[in-house]
């Protein structure tokens, strides 16, 4: 499974693409806000630290809007790729870029038959969100089972990428099931790699490492 970044935080995106664990990054118009940063210089700043996809928003809602916004967008970087909400206008512009060779994630999807549209369409990425779905009282992990199901069905070469995860757990499920991306908060990313465990382990080796009286 490729993880992405859900953040617009160069400091975050630094850290954690010297793991060699990030595969690309994911942003939108609140990120960006967060940041308080220039959106343009802060996308050409992100597709410079990653050699994968960085998503970046339209906020236009009608198609020749979106179109002309991801005109601008796309020659930030090879690598950005046009994020658009899942209504018609943004299946449309979907369409559109991907005929032409640009990445496009197709977002805010809520249900399976969403997913199916968008695949249609052509989209590169599909971005279900698995914690907001959870919050209105539906179970993520079951929309993620049902889009798995329906692309395997059909061979659709659209990626599932996991959004709206706020914690391990939800990492793990989604690995179980077989999405294909998880876009997640750096915080999430980094609570990976805890584990009380692990953490007794380290302490214990480095006690009786310290009794030995060397050094290396």
């Amino acid at each position: 499974m490729k993880f992405f970044a859900d953040t617009a935080e160069i400091a975050d995106i630094k850290e954690l693409a010297a793991t060699g664990l990030l595969d690309g990054v994911t942003t939108n118009p609140s990120l960006i806000a967060k940041s308080g940063r220039d959106f343009m210089e802060v996308t050409r700043e992100i597709c410079a630290i990653v050699d994968g996809p960085v998503s970046a928003e339209v906020v236009a809602l009608d198609h020749e809007g979106m179109m002309r916004e991801a005109e601008v967008l796309r020659k930030l970087a090879d690598n950005v790729c046009i994020k658009v909400p899942l209504t018609i206008d943004g299946l449309k512009t979907c369409k559109a870029l991907t005929g032409d060779g640009t990445m496009v994630n197709v977002t805010l999807c809520f249900s399976a038959n969403q997913a199916l549209l968008a695949a249609k369409a052509g989209a590169s990425f599909i971005s279900p969100f698995i914690g907001r779905h959870d919050d209105n009282g539906f179970d993520g992990m079951d929309l993620i089972r049902d889009i798995r199901l329906i692309y395997d069905n059909y061979n659709f070469q659209t990626e599932i990428l996991a959004a709206s995860i706020r914690h391990g757990v939800h990492v793990l499920e989604c690995a179980r099931i077989g999405a294909d991306v998880m876009t997640a908060p750096p915080a999430v990313i980094k609570g990976l790699f805890k584990h009380v465990l692990t953490d007794k382990g380290i302490e214990g080796f480095l006690a009786d490492w310290a009794k030995t009286g060397q050094t290396i």
